[in-house]
């Protein structure tokens, strides 16, 4: 066999063996409805968190879902009962890149007191998000917040 022969062969081998998902995890693809699954995904997290709705909250999550040390449906909605909060949410610069097991989504999150005229910035976190899609939607199987350091 040339070498030439080898290599395309070699090629083809490596090209199936990619495809067919044989010992190597990839990125399937995210359709259009996926992305805006996603942010409306984002949308119910964030209007349930403000208003401290901790069922429609931790419906966000998987039931072994994760949020900061706080994991699986009990936890999280327990975590989360209390009064309303007198802040809102604001996110900005989704990255939503898919990901073998679902999506990886990386974002900010400004907290805004609305309490105070005009309105202050009480905090600013970046968070780091892993999602799966379930039979129910989209859901965070983690999602991690860290404080931004980036603005001294």
């Amino acid at each position: 066999m040339s070498l030439k022969k080898t290599v395309m062969a070699a090629l083809v081998m490596g090209l199936l063996g990619w495809t067919s998902g044989a010992g190597t995890a990839f990125a399937a693809p995210l359709t259009t409805q996926d992305y805006i699954d996603i942010e409306q995904t984002y949308s119910r997290f964030y209007r349930a968190y403000d208003n401290s709705d901790a069922v429609v909250w931790a419906d966000t999550f998987t039931e072994d879902g994760l949020f900061n040390g706080v994991k699986g449906r009990a936890a999280l909605i327990k975590d989360r009962t209390r009064e309303p909060l007198k802040v809102r949410h604001v996110i900005a610069h989704l990255m939503i890149t898919p990901t073998a097991e679902g999506a990886s989504v990386r974002h900010y999150a400004f907290v805004f007191d609305t309490q105070v005229v005009p309105l202050k910035i009480n905090s600013y976190s970046r968070y780091d998000d892993t999602l799966v899609k379930t039979p129910q939607g989209w859901r965070f199987k983690t999602k991690i917040r860290s404080s931004d350091t980036t603005i001294k």
